[in-house]
């Protein structure tokens, strides 16, 4: 089976062992089967959406969902703290924060202690 492509690379669409009773099979412009969010709500698995037999989408129990989501803002929050340290590392000479308020008031709004801060 050929694997599908993300932005951060290959993707398993069968991460797990998927049985025949875990895929539902989507005709092309055909609605979702309601027996398919009820697998995934009842028995509480990841049920794949397939088209020609190849992986299309998946419906996930809502408790997984939020573990996705949970894991996807680690990732991210990790990724940021490595931009911030790399730089961090970068060498330059600090700029005063007046300086920094003075080109971002149109954002920021007046600065602390300005006078012209209401």
């Amino acid at each position: 089976m050929e694997r599908n492509t993300h932005r951060n690379g290959p993707v398993d669409p069968y991460a797990s062992s998927v049985t025949a009773a875990d895929a539902y099979e989507l005709p092309p412009h055909a609605s979702l089967p309601a027996e398919a969010v009820d697998a995934a709500a009842e028995r509480g698995r990841i049920v794949y959406l397939t088209r020609d037999g190849e992986p299309i989408a998946a419906i996930v129990p809502a408790h997984v969902a939020g573990f996705a989501e949970a894991a996807l803002e680690a990732v991210e929050d990790a990724e940021h703290s490595q931009t911030a340290g790399a730089a961090l590392g970068e060498p330059g000479s600090p700029i005063p924060m007046p300086e920094v308020w003075a080109d971002y008031e149109d954002i920021l709004g007046p600065g602390p202690g300005d006078s012209t801060a209401p």
